[in-house]
C-alpha cells in the first residue's frame, strides 16, 4: 500500500520545464521606443490568445497578427522584426526539474499538460523532450484549455487514474486552483523546490551540503 497521495504527476510546461530567453527581444524593443513586454502583451492580447491556444493560428499567422499590431507605434518592418524575435525566442529547459520528472516517470504515468500551440511537438523535440512524458495534452490539438475542467479530465484520462489521485503542478495559480477543483492534488509551482516538496516520497533524499 502507497503513502503518497497521487498515482500520477500531471505537469505544465512553460514556466515549470521550459522557459524562453526574450533578452534580443527586449533589445529590440528598447531599440524601438517600446517597453520591454510589450511584444508579449500584444502577442498574447484577447484576439489572439485564445485562437492561438485551441489550435486557430499557425505560427507564420500568429506573427503577421503580432505585427499588425504593433505597426500602430512603429514602422512596419519593425513591427515584423519584433514578432519574428517573439514567436522564434529560443528555449531552454531546468534541468533541476527534468531530473525529476525523469526519476518518478518510472514509477507513476507522467502526463504534460499545456495551453500551448500547434508546433509543440517540434519545439519539444528540439529541446530533446518528445519522450519526457508518457502522454502531451496539448490545448491546440484537444481544443479546450486550461483552466476548463475539460482538460483536467482529458488529462486524468490519458493517466489512467482518477482525477482524485493526480497530482497537477502548474506555475499559474488560477489553474493549480482548477485541477482542485476538479478533485486533484495540486501544487502551485515557482521553483524547483515546491515540486521536489511535492514529490518527495518518489525522490531519493537530498545529498547533504559539502562542509568545509
Amino acid at each position: 500500500m502507497t503513502s503518497r497521495a497521487f498515482d500520477a504527476l500531471l505537469c505544465d510546461i512553460d514556466g515549470v520545464i521550459r522557459f524562453f530567453d526574450h533578452r534580443e527581444l527586449n533589445r529590440l524593443e528598447l531599440e524601438a521606443g517600446l517597453q520591454p513586454g510589450t511584444t508579449l502583451r500584444v502577442a498574447f492580447g484577447p484576439e489572439r490568445q485564445l485562437p492561438l491556444l485551441l489550435g486557430r493560428l499557425t505560427r507564420d499567422q500568429w506573427a503577421a497578427s503580432i505585427a499588425r499590431a504593433l505597426a500602430a507605434d512603429v514602422a512596419e518592418s519593425r513591427a515584423g522584426q519584433l514578432a519574428e524575435a517573439f514567436t522564434r525566442a529560443p528555449a531552454r529547459a531546468d534541468e533541476a526539474v527534468l531530473a525529476m520528472i525523469r526519476q518518478v516517470r518510472g514509477t507513476l504515468p507522467v502526463v504534460l499538460v499545456t495551453n500551448a500551440t500547434l508546433w509543440l511537438d517540434d519545439d519539444l523535440a528540439l529541446l530533446g523532450l518528445d519522450d519526457l512524458a508518457d502522454h502531451v495534452v496539448n490545448s491546440a490539438r484537444v481544443g479546450v484549455a486550461k483552466p476548463d475542467p475539460a482538460i483536467y479530465a482529458i488529462a486524468a484520462e490519458r493517466a489512467g487514474v482518477p482525477a482524485g489521485r493526480c497530482l497537477f503542478v502548474d506555475d499559474s495559480a488560477a489553474n493549480a486552483e482548477a485541477a482542485r477543483t476538479a478533485g486533484m492534488s495540486a501544487v502551485h509551482f515557482r521553483e524547483a523546490s515546491d515540486l521536489r516538496t511535492a514529490l518527495a516520497p518518489l525522490l531519493p533524499p537530498a545529498r547533504p551540503a559539502p562542509t568545509a
